[in-house]
């Protein structure tokens, strides 16, 4: 089916096309509407204009005004002030608008004609390293834009840029030669917990004894040289260590609830090729120049604190290569072989200086042209309760399975204290309580997130995470069971539109609100900004909340009201469910 425009795309182009007819000297102008609290929207383009033109704007607001068609979409036009449109919409039209909307799979939110292709890079733990809380906010931010970018239409290509490279690996492969078992499993079904453990135990080894053991020392960098080299051994042991990683990596992604594929992992050592061609090229063009036997590249604006030019280090004095020769080299790769018209980093706000100059660099290279473009999702730090950064009690990083498990905890709580209120018949099962758990702590952990702007630190507090009060997960997840549950004891009533009825004020906003679902996916996908849905939600699920109270829905009026206020509730359970599931959040029918 074809996408629904908006109310206001709608208003907005009736109010162009009567500006035209009546001010034709006036071209083709902006009504410049925006959402209004004392109608439903207002058009203030016009003062613009008569400024202009030198007219009265009350005078040719009126004009305007005449020139609207006669339609059941504008139920009232007023002018008011100095020359502002105060406009209101016909109950019909927007009952219409809301049932083509309900007809269409994609709530009638349009695709992108012209999709580009997107490579968004997220989700970047370390081999060898336990994930931490500093690994969430990527993991689930770049999960969403994932979401809301393909449900507009636009060709996403996941990559997850894993640590896998580096002078640790000389001293952890080194020690798994002189201890083979080390890695060695109880069983053939590893868990994640147990790949973890035998990780963590071998570093701890491992990096005792290079810090005791001058021969051992020596021996482990013999072994990065083997390893850059493709020692056929060495790089076979290596894989092992990405291996068991994996194992790890993706039990804790599983629990995250976040889908992640082998081919989507590529990381710093997928680039190893590329690198002596990076540099090769970056000097042969003049982008990069040879400073204290490094390789680097200077910028005007990047200084230090000592007022001297800071470069981007791409190849170092003793040859080897930093985190910028992979990035250049990751970016040709994403251009020219995957074909990427935007390289969407979701990254620690704290490497922004390093991604600008990475992005200038490319562009000064000619690797990002005038048809691509590189973005920083930068996100800022989760905080613990005391507005510090996000630490055990004994200062410790805190593990991201920990705070996973902990979150699942406190919901089943939460579930089973809710569930021992209801009739016996209808109470949950132990299995059903733990599966709702599940979804209610992850939902929580995900949205305490993504209701926040990206760029800002926020606070930890589960707390408040699992709280059916207030802008939470939970909140909109109680909101969107509490409304299967009301279709479910509609009877034989079913939901179904009916535009001749005249709707209460809390329908209206609640109507209003519902239209806009497509518009502010649009703009969570055009700003990167997943908060923004997340918003959007909540407002929906409060307006919700008011709308149940003031307006009874199996026990209205009259048949065609019951049906009417159930079309809107199941409209509303559908924009949720879909609007949830653009975050990565699940929303059970019961809770």
């Amino acid at each position: 089916m074809a996408s629904v425009p908006s109310l206001a795309s709608t208003v907005q182009q009736r109010l162009a096309d009567a500006l035209s007819a009546a001010l034709p000297e006036a071209g083709s102008a902006d009504p410049l509407l925006r959402r209004s609290d004392r109608a439903d929207f207002q058009a203030n383009g016009i003062l613009a204009l008569a400024k202009k033109l030198g007219g009265n704007p009350r005078e040719l607001a009126a004009k305007v005004v005449d020139a609207l068609p006669d339609s059941g979409l504008l139920k009232e036009v007023e002018v008011s002030g100095p020359g502002f449109l105060n406009i209101t919409l016909g109950d019909g039209a927007i009952m219409e608008t809301l049932a083509a909307r309900a007809a269409d799979d994609r709530l009638g939110v349009p695709t992108a004609q012209d999709p580009g292709t997107t490579v968004i890079d997220y989700a970047q733990p370390n081999v060898a390293k336990e994930m931490h809380v500093g690994h969430l906010r990527s993991a689930v931010i770049g999960d969403a834009m994932v979401r809301i970018l393909e449900f507009t239409g636009e060709q996403v290509v996941r990559r997850h840029h894993i640590g896998d490279w580096g002078t640790q690996f000389g001293m952890l492969i080194q020690y798994l030669i002189e201890h083979p078992h080390e890695l060695d499993h109880k069983d053939a079904d590893v868990s994640g917990e147990e790949a973890m453990s035998n990780l963590n135990r071998l570093y701890k080894a491992a990096r005792a004894l290079f810090d005791s053991d001058e021969e051992f020392k020596a021996r482990s960098r013999d072994r990065v040289v083997q390893l850059q080299s493709g020692d056929e051994e060495t790089i076979a042991l290596w894989q092992r260590f990405v291996d068991e990683s994996k194992i790890y990596f993706y039990s804790v992604f599983d629990k995250l609830d976040l889908p992640i594929d082998d081919a989507d992992v590529v990381g710093e050592s997928g680039y190893n090729d590329m690198l002596d061609e990076t540099c090769r090229l970056l000097e042969e063009s003049g982008v990069a120049v040879r400073s204290e036997g490094a390789l680097c590249v200077f910028f005007d604006d990047v200084k230090g604190p000592d007022g001297k030019p800071v470069p981007l280090i791409v190849r170092k004095s003793n040859g080897g290569y930093g985190y910028a020769a992979t990035d250049l080299s990751a970016i040709r790769d994403r251009v020219g072989k995957l074909g990427a018209d935007t390289l969407l980093y979701v990254v620690d706000a704290r490497q922004s200086l390093h991604f600008k100059m990475v992005f200038e660099t490319a562009r000064r290279a000619g690797w990002l042209g005038e048809g691509t473009k590189a973005v920083q999702l930068a996100f800022g730090t989760v905080l613990g309760k005391d507005g510090k950064p996000f630490k055990t009690r004994e200062g410790e990083t805190v593990r991201l399975v920990d705070l996973l498990d902990e979150a699942i905890e406190r919901a089943s709580a939460v579930v089973r204290e809710k569930n021992e209120s209801l009739p016996e018949d209808q109470r949950l099962t132990e299995g059903e309580i733990a599966e709702r758990g599940a979804q209610v702590g992850i939902g929580a952990i995900k949205y305490a997130d993504l209701s926040t702007s990206a760029s800002r630190d926020y606070k930890f507090d589960l707390d408040q995470m699992v709280s059916l009060n207030g802008d939470t997960s939970v909140y909109l997840q109680y909101a969107y069971a509490r409304i299967r549950s009301i279709v479910r004891k509609s009877g034989e009533a079913r939901p179904v539109a009916h535009p001749e009825l005249a709707l209460a004020p809390a329908e209206r906003a609640f109507g209003l609100h519902l239209d806009r679902f497509g518009e502010t996916v649009a703009e969570a996908a055009a700003s990167y900004e997943p908060h923004k849905l997340a918003s959007y939600l909540y407002q929906l699920a409060s307006l919700f909340t008011t709308f149940y109270a003031e307006c009874p829905v199996l026990k209205a009026d009259t048949p065609q009201q019951v049906e009417n206020r159930l079309f809107l509730c199941d409209l509303t359970a559908r924009t949720l469910g879909q609007g949830m599931a653009l975050l990565g959040i699940r929303t059970p029918e019961r809770l």
